[in-house]
């Protein structure tokens, strides 16, 4: 299995980064890092196949969704090399450094070869540093399997939508669901990942539609919709929930029972003095990280009631309190 890749931090882009932006940084590091520039950088072969690797999945939206829900050690158990490079076309990414499609993709598919040996003319160097680099020798590729190469004919993909509740998101579950197709109903088992968020896709592998004779069927794509709680409100990974204490708690503090989403209630003090829409703080309290993401928190934000009518006794303590400057 191939080792974790923060493929972020490899572009040193931010996760919420556009995809104009990475193109533009890919460009640079590339240039950057590229092997013909860096002869006396034992590493710099690796570094590049890396910026590589990283800008073949985050240019693509599909591959780039996967890996930001799954995170990269489960992102990797999931796609192979040839997975992760089919479809990108370094060709016309690496255009502006002087090669042609032709030229590119020859070094790298070994165009030419004869007796099936792997003799695939290397490149002139666009950066004028004499022998070029052979994108063949770095991605270990001898013929266009899985990089730049047109996947198999198969059946379309079909994407339909699945209801999950916030304790179902939170803990993981088992659902089943039914599809019609073709004219057949079919029950399918499908295991929602702990911390899935609203929006993410679920694959399930030859579960579309039948391609023609001899060919694998397509893909199902399940995506996620995440049903409004009564109780909590989802941010992220964390968890937001009101509690009304009264005003005479937040003047002297007081402890007060809040609900979890997954546990018994739990007993937090409020702090004399406290004002309103002040948050306290359940560290570990929301929804588990999914992949690479960090647990979230719980926060419990405080709400004074006032009370629309007062007794005598009350409106006399209040009227007290007002004359003491309260």
């Amino acid at each position: 299995m191939a080792p974790a890749k923060d493929y972020y931090r490899i572009l040193g882009v931010q996760k919420n980064a556009s995809p104009d932006e990475i193109k533009r940084q890919y460009r640079k590091l590339a240039m950057e890092h590229h092997p013909d520039r860096n002869k006396e950088d034992k590493k710099a072969e690796e570094k590049f196949k890396d910026i590589n690797e990283a800008y073949a999945v985050l240019s693509d939206p599909r591959k780039r969704q996967q890996y930001d829900t799954f995170g990269s050690t489960r992102f990797h158990q999931r796609f192979s090399q040839e997975d992760i490079f089919q479809g990108f076309d370094i060709g016309d990414i690496l255009k502006d450094f002087g090669f042609s499609s032709d030229d590119v993709f020859g070094s790298m598919f070994g165009r030419g070869r004869r007796g099936g040996g792997r003799t695939g003319r290397r490149q002139r160097s666009p950066f004028g540093t004499g022998q070029g680099f052979d994108f063949q020798d770095m991605f270990g590729q001898t013929g266009p399997q899985g990089f730049a190469a047109r996947p198999p004919p198969k059946g379309a993909d079909r994407t339909t939508e699945m209801g999950v509740t916030l304790e179902e998101a939170a803990r993981g579950a088992k659902k089943k669901i039914t599809l019609t197709a073709g004219g057949k109903r079919q029950s399918l088992n499908v295991t929602v990942p702990a911390g899935i968020h609203d929006g993410n896709k679920l694959r399930l592998a030859g579960k579309g539609d039948p391609g023609p004779p001899g060919t694998p069927p397509g893909d199902l794509y399940i995506v996620v919709r995440l049903k409004p709680h009564p109780v909590f409100r989802r941010e992220e990974n964390h968890l937001h929930v009101e509690q009304e204490i009264r005003f005479s708690e937040a003047l002297l503090g007081t402890t007060v029972e809040v609900p979890t989403l997954l546990e018994e209630p739990r007993k937090v003090k409020v702090p004399a003095g406290t004002q309103p829409g002040a948050k306290i703080r359940m560290k570990g309290k929301g929804l588990p990280g999914m992949g690479d993401a960090k647990n979230g928190d719980a926060f419990v934000t405080l709400k004074i009631s006032v009370p629309k009518k007062l007794n005598k006794r009350q409106k006399k303590l209040a009227e007290e309190m007002a004359e003491e400057g309260l």
